[in-house]
């Protein structure tokens, strides 16, 4: 056995599980396929997390990745591509057709945010462009915004930015009628977000941050354009559930990875962290998850640990 864990995934779920893990004797690896740091590397700024009044993301990630570096081993852009599980062990394959031999796994591969296919968006994130209203939305009270999506949570955003104090907020969504759930299109009018239905973004504007989004409507192609401080994008994750399904680790009907309260899968020795798990998706939660994965682990290693 090359080592006792093995942690898939460099984001603050992962980070943490590395820590807690060699803390708690085990020998541990983490692989990550880029450089670290998740969804979380690309938010702005981050003033959620305790201890830190207002950090970048990208700043958050790299101290975490820091002291993460001063107890786990950390395989930076080593993608696992495949896993297999052999008796009581797994056989983990990197994208060099590499193999390791390991006693448990944490996942802990999060998410990716579904993209916005239009003009500018790109040049734009983190100046103005945000796919998180919880990360994002305290920098655009007293602003005007947009948010793009026509789902629940595209709704719950829609109506935690107008409670957190933006001055106006249009609801785009590329349908003549909204997914969400009654109660949340409800709550939202009620809240006083202003829908834009039958129109899709087709361009991002400003200088050096955002100041225009460009619509189109989707039956006439007729352009309008809408003076905005902020564009959040809220047209769904997608869970980076590969190498669960391929250990047929069971999922929920979001495809997330479904855990119990101390991160277990229905795979024994198979453990879940983070964004994956779906729920909050916040960095404070997914460190914990981490940490808790990561102790939990001990049962399948034959250790024991007093919690």
């Amino acid at each position: 056995m090359d080592y006792e864990l093995a942690i898939i995934g460099a984001g603050p779920a992962g980070y943490s599980a590395g820590i807690y893990a060699v803390r708690a004797g085990i020998k541990t690896v983490l692989f990550e396929r880029g450089n670290g740091g998740g969804t979380a590397a690309i938010a702005p700024n981050i003033e959620n997390y305790a201890g830190f009044q207002s950090i970048t993301g990208a700043e958050l990630m790299e101290k975490m990745k820091q002291h993460a570096e001063q107890y786990v081993t950390i395989h930076e852009y080593e993608e696992i591509v495949d896993i297999k599980k052999k008796d009581d062990q797994f056989i983990l394959t990197t994208s060099e057709d590499k193999t390791y031999q390991v006693g448990a796994v944490v996942i802990a591969t999060g998410t990716e945010h579904r993209k916005l296919d239009a003009k500018g968006i790109q040049q734009f994130e983190g100046r103005g462009v945000s796919y998180c209203a919880t990360c994002d939305g305290f920098f655009f009270k007293d602003k005007v915004v947009c948010v793009v999506g026509g789902g629940n949570s595209a709704l719950i955003e829609s109506i935690y930015l107008k409670q957190i104090g933006c001055k106006q907020v249009y609801l785009i969504h590329r349908r003549n009628q909204l997914r969400a759930e009654e109660a949340y299109e409800t709550d939202a009018k009620n809240a006083g977000v202003e829908f834009i239905l039958n129109h899709v973004v087709d361009e991002v504007k400003g200088d050096q941050i955002v100041d225009t989004v460009v619509l189109k409507h989707v039956k006439t192609g007729e352009s309008k354009s809408i003076k905005t401080d902020g564009l959040f994008v809220s047209i769904g994750v997608i869970p980076q559930n590969d190498l669960a399904k391929k250990l047929g680790v069971e999922l929920n009907e979001w495809e997330y990875i479904k855990v119990d309260c101390q991160m277990r899968t229905s795979v024994p020795g198979v453990y879940a962290a983070g964004d994956i798990t779906g729920g909050l998706r916040q960095v404070i939660t997914a460190a914990a998850e981490g940490a808790n994965a990561a102790l939990t682990s001990t049962e399948a290693l034959g250790k024991q640990y007093p919690y």
